[in-house]
């Protein structure tokens, strides 16, 4: 794999890159569609690579073990023959959803993790050297460290105490991943992940020791849990100041497109966030003029189309009216339309980011975008 950046903006930290994998080339920056369970919810694979244009795509260590489970997962020959995406895939390492499963009797040692499967109720283990294995048989291009997402708020002492053991963690990863080999004939490649919640020494400690493993990239965890958003950005911009400049940076579960731009600012390359479909299945929907609630009244006898911007795309399909009509009705078409919609939106606007630093008005650009793109209309 490789990454190389071809230009910064001037009056920030953004930069426009280019990571090349087997399965492809991504440029940065990039949003990634979740794909929690080998898809992302109400999207065909097809419509991912047009009109989405999604160069790269997620998805769920948790979940992809438990169901369809490894066995099957391997006999296919890896997630991308599993479910048709030929681009890049990313897994995350299952720590964020053993996070969530705080209160079900989940409990975190130094060997690994116990919880219970939220299908179930069957009991399983996460270690460090298990969850590179099971991500080896998923088949992903870039892997994720193992680490523990600390919840928000949480005490310096326990935000430190869970830091030494992410890192402790990530050596262990380390070394499984460099005595294993990829199953499926490509590269696979592994990012570990900065911890420390919102205290600015941990931070710095951690995004020290990860930059110290020389790993391909880096990623910035534990944040768009709860904590403040100028919290989230503090932390990112003294992260990225210590993190290789040479190495693309990934800031997970990120966000809102506020958050996007003023990240891309910071001098992240990638993100990934279940905001545009999980919202477009509750009717919320993301467009150029501003965030539509298309369950409001006001869009009954609205018959223009969803977003004029991409009047030849499925937003130029459909009317508001239309739209509104199906969500209400719970029709599965309706979340199936504000999903893609959403997606497109999201790209486009990574796009957009990526022309404009390139232009050297970066700057400017997010400066005028980002009340226009967080109005409610």
């Amino acid at each position: 794999m490789k990454f190389s950046i071809s230009h910064t903006d001037p009056s920030s930290k953004a930069r426009a890159g280019e990571i090349t994998t087997d399965h492809g080339t991504i440029q940065t920056p990039i949003f990634m569609p979740v794909g929690t369970a080998g898809t992302v919810k109400g999207v065909h694979i097809s419509e991912l690579t047009d009109p989405i244009k999604a160069q790269i795509i997620l998805g769920n260590t948790y979940h992809l073990y438990l169901r369809p489970g490894l066995e099957v997962i391997e006999k296919a020959g890896g997630l991308h023959k599993f479910n048709g995406w030929q681009g890049p895939i990313l897994t995350d390492s299952g720590g964020y959803q053993v996070y969530s499963l705080a209160g079900t009797g989940r409990k975190i040692q130094e060997e690994g993790v116990k919880f219970k499967s939220h299908i179930d109720g069957s009991i399983h283990y996460f270690t460090p050297e298990g969850v590179m294995d099971i991500q080896r048989t998923i088949g992903a291009d870039i892997m994720m460290a193992f680490d523990e997402c600390t919840p928000y708020p949480c005490t310096y002492e326990y935000a430190r105490k869970s830091m030494d053991m992410t890192h402790r963690w990530l050596d262990r990863c380390i070394k499984r991943f460099d005595e294993t080999d990829p199953k499926y004939g490509y590269n696979q490649t592994l990012f570990p992940i900065v911890q420390g919640s919102v205290y600015s020494d941990l931070r710095k400690v951690s995004a020290e020791y990860i930059a110290s493993k020389g790993a391909f990239g880096n990623a910035i965890g534990g944040l768009s849990v709860g904590e403040p958003v100028e919290d989230m950005y503090a932390m990112a911009d003294e992260v990225t100041d210590i993190l290789p400049k040479d190495k693309p940076r990934y800031l997970m579960g990120v966000g809102t497109p506020a958050n996007i731009l003023e990240g891309i600012a910071l001098g992240i390359d990638m993100f990934d966030c279940v905001m545009p479909t999980r919202n477009a299945r509750n009717g919320m929907i993301f467009t150029t003029q501003g965030i539509i609630n298309i369950k409001n009244k006001k869009w009954e006898s609205d018959f223009s189309v969803i977003d004029p911007h991409f009047v030849n795309e499925v937003h130029g399909q459909y009317t508001k009216s239309y739209l509104r009509h199906l969500v209400r009705c719970e029709e599965m078409l309706g979340a199936m339309i504000a999903s893609v919609c959403n997606l497109r939106f999201y790209l486009w606007m990574v796009g957009e980011a990526r022309k404009e630093i390139q232009a050297g008005t970066f700057t400017a650009w997010k400066n005028r975008m980002i009340p226009q793109f967080m109005h409610r209309l």
